[in-house]
């Protein structure tokens, strides 16, 4: 959180960071402080005890000793002072990470330091703050959980202990907090993924590198199935590359030099008495494609090109980061490159607009925003490409937005590091804001492949490249999805669609050649023939998240007819048998989804 987000809750969260720390050092003297910032959703504060061991059932006293004090209104009291009298002062107190960060800060050119005292405890921090801790006696707040951190984010360095709190201005926000972690809790996508049958990892695969099980290859391919039918209607080509590639090839893309820390380290290989060459894992499509259009001479009058493919990367995530599916060490990516001249550009970028909000509306995908994603003039070193470059590719994706209405927000410093992009940024069931689709606008990749296209005159142009991902990665898509739906997804892509319970055995045969009719039709349909009893049946398919679940009794075989139940549908439905295939064929051909998502309950 910034202060500029909020300036009024990050001074309340930031009080309370600091009230947290006090009540620490008072019940634990020797404990030495990290960092205590505000975040999205209330602040944390890192310590390290040493010797002595804190637990969740310790959290009640703490947050009993932080009320005395905020009783106290004990004011916040500001000084200043230079790099030699604060590393003094931190050392006075025996705050060895406070004096690292002070002399961090002093390297990077910090010449003035600011300290904040209330009562007995005094901190290192630029503040601002409220004005005295019975400022915070309206403040909901809740010690939340405990959890290991790396001093530094670094898993060299040792591993401090850090308390998440939760701080809203309002008790209500709190209670609202609360209630859509419970609901995220439940449709956790690691929890669901376990129940469900969706994915599994194993540690002699390795950290961060997923299993799809049966279920989960399902919809993989029912996902990947959709995008690339959609996508040929749109004028895509599908293309392959392969998973490794020289340095040679990254150097010249500039993801080596940009990128090397997230990248696996290279194999070395060495052939025919030739020197050793350095492989590397694919970290992005991109250079590939590149290679693919730059193979033969190119016409104007072929261009936009697209080159589509839902290509397998392979990123170094730090162990600490993996979670999940949302981030992971291999990815498969619904990837495309459009090679463009400069004047089809803002109809390719309405036709790219067109094409997500298809997606969109067919996995009920209704609150996103746009953010348009820059370079700014903070850390520009980590960007390639001239001033230029980027001046003209910010403001054309600001053009374009501009004309098709499209409200945006500008997030600077997070452009691609080679140009700026636009991000269609969707909200998890906390609230928070993550990445789902990505547009980006690339001068640089032309240039350094030297890429031509022979214009209507006969000479060479330079192309322009667009880069677009409105799926993600099945990996995070899925995750997402996973969420949002709660598990239960549409029966177009759920791994079971239909499963059937006959009422008693005489109602087999029917069921056997109803299962044999939808299996022809390539629909994915099982028999419940288990021991369990009927009621069991049920319960154990609606569990399982099974779409269409067909009640057969000896009524149904006598009339051909089946009963439905659907789930989060309440009423059930007696269909003829031939009117429950068309319709059921009809739901699944044309993507269709009965019932909201169940993320539409906040």
């Amino acid at each position: 959180m910034e202060v500029a987000d909020n300036p009024v809750l990050y001074k309340l969260r930031h009080s309370l960071a600091h009230v947290l720390a006090q009540a620490v050092k008072q019940k634990y003297p020797s404990a030495k402080l990290g960092f205590g910032p505000p975040t999205d959703t209330g602040f944390f504060y890192d310590f390290d005890f040493g010797s002595d061991v804190l637990s969740e059932s310790d959290l009640k006293d703490i947050e009993k000793s932080m009320k005395k004090i905020i009783r106290q209104k004990q004011s916040f009291e500001r000084s200043d002072c230079k790099i030699a009298d604060a590393v003094e002062k931190l050392s006075a107190v025996n705050e060895p990470y406070k004096v690292e960060n002070a002399k961090s800060l002093a390297d990077r050119g910090v010449e003035s330091f600011s300290f904040y005292e209330n009562g007995s405890f005094v901190d290192l921090c630029e503040g601002p703050h409220v004005g005295n801790t019975g400022d915070l006696a309206d403040a909901a707040f809740k010690l939340d959980r405990i959890a290991g951190a790396y001093w530094l984010g670094n898993e060299n360095n040792k591993m401090l202990t850090r308390i998440y709190a939760l701080a809203f201005e309002k008790r209500e926000e709190l209670d609202d907090f609360l209630k859509r972690r419970q609901l995220a809790q439940k449709f956790d996508h690691k929890k669901l993924g376990k129940e469900l049958d969706i994915y599994t990892q194993n540690d002699l695969v390795g950290k961060g590198l997923i299993l799809w099980m049966p279920n989960g290859t399902i919809i993989r391919d029912e996902i990947e199935k959709y995008a690339c039918e959609t996508e040929f209607k749109y004028g895509y080509k599908r293309v392959a590359t392969p998973h490794i590639a020289k340095a040679d090839l990254y150097k010249r893309s500039q993801h080596l030099p940009a990128y090397k820390e997230s990248m696996f380290p290279p194999m070395v290989i060495e052939e025919d008495g030739a020197e050793p060459t350095e492989y590397y894992l694919k970290p992005m499509n991109c250079p590939h494609h590149h290679l693919i259009f730059d193979a033969r001479v190119r016409s104007y009058r072929e261009l936009p090109i697209r080159l589509a493919e839902y290509g397998v990367n392979y990123r170094y995530e730090q162990s600490g980061e993996l979670s999940g599916l949302i981030r992971v060490r291999c990815m498969t990516l619904n990837d495309a490159h459009i090679y463009l001249t400069h004047d089809q550009f803002k109809e390719e970028f309405r036709s790219l607009i067109k094409l997500y909000q298809e997606f969109y509306d067919t996995f009920k995908l209704t609150e996103y925003t746009f953010r348009l994603s820059i370079r700014g003039e903070e850390n520009k070193d980590k960007f390639k490409g001239d001033d230029a470059m980027w001046t003209r590719g910010e403001t054309l994706l600001a053009e374009v937005l501009d004309e098709l209405g499209i409200k945006y927000y500008v997030g600077e410093g997070e452009g691609a590091f080679y140009g700026p992009k636009v991000d269609i940024q969707f909200k998890n069931l906390m609230g928070r804001e993550e990445t789902v689709s990505t547009i980006q606008v690339d001068y640089l990749s032309p240039v350094n492949f030297d890429l031509k296209y022979i214009d209507e005159h006969g000479a060479e142009q330079t192309p322009l490249i667009l880069h677009r991902s409105p799926l993600s990665t099945h990996e995070r898509f899925i995750s997402f999805l996973m969420e949002y739906y709660g598990g239960a997804f549409p029966t177009w892509c759920a791994p079971v669609q239909v499963t059937m319970i006959p009422v008693n055995e005489n109602c087999h045969e029917f069921a056997n050649e109803l299962k044999d009719r939808l299996r022809k039709d390539m629909i994915r349909v099982e028999i419940d023939t288990s021991a369990n009893s009927f009621n069991k049946k049920i319960r154990t398919n609606t569990v399982r998240k099974i779409p269409n679940i067909l009640i057969i009794g000896d009524r149904e075989v006598a009339e051909k007819q089946v009963t439905i139940r659907r789930y989060g549908i309440e009423d059930q439905e007696t269909l003829a048998v031939d009117d429950f295939v068309a319709n059921l064929k009809s739901e699944i051909s044309e993507r269709k989804m009965l019932r909201k998502p169940m993320a539409s309950i906040l």
